[in-house]
């Protein structure tokens, strides 16, 4: 991983955000963020990835992450990264090719979020959910 005054930041609020989730299969959730942070090839996509989730999955805002002192390019790939749940998956997802940092990260969590060797039981929603991922990842992929 890239470590930077920012990454670390992104880091501490990213655990803290996360600290008590878990992912699917009852393991934490905050692994989730680090595993794709550490494929990340600069700051802003390292930011990017930690944070993906924060602004979806707890109250923080772009207020917030402005006044911690984060990029406007990583909050304007945060912001394309949270999904509307009034806007069809895969109109959100085409919207982030626009975007090359949340594209990057996106492509990465699809992959990883398509790993069902993640899941302790593998049923018809996960293979559901990994057949919608594999369209997103073709559809950045283009």
């Amino acid at each position: 991983m890239l470590y930077t005054e920012m990454t670390k930041k992104a880091l501490k609020l990213c655990f803290e955000a996360h600290k008590d989730q878990q992912d699917k299969s009852g393991m934490p959730y905050v692994f989730h963020p680090f595993h794709l942070a550490e494929q990340m090839p600069d700051e802003a996509t390292t930011v990017t990835a930690l944070l993906h989730d924060v602004m979806e999955d707890t109250p923080c805002t772009p207020a917030g992450l402005r006044e911690m002192g984060f990029s406007e390019e990583v909050i304007r790939a945060l912001l394309l990264m949270t999904h509307d749940k009034a806007v069809p998956y895969l109109d959100y997802v085409a919207k982030l090719k626009e975007n090359p940092i949340a594209r990057t990260v996106k492509l990465a969590d699809l992959r990883h979020n398509s790993d069902l060797t993640r899941l302790d039981r593998v049923d018809e929603k996960a293979l559901a959910r990994v057949e919608k991922y594999r369209k997103a990842i073709a559809l950045l992929s283009e």
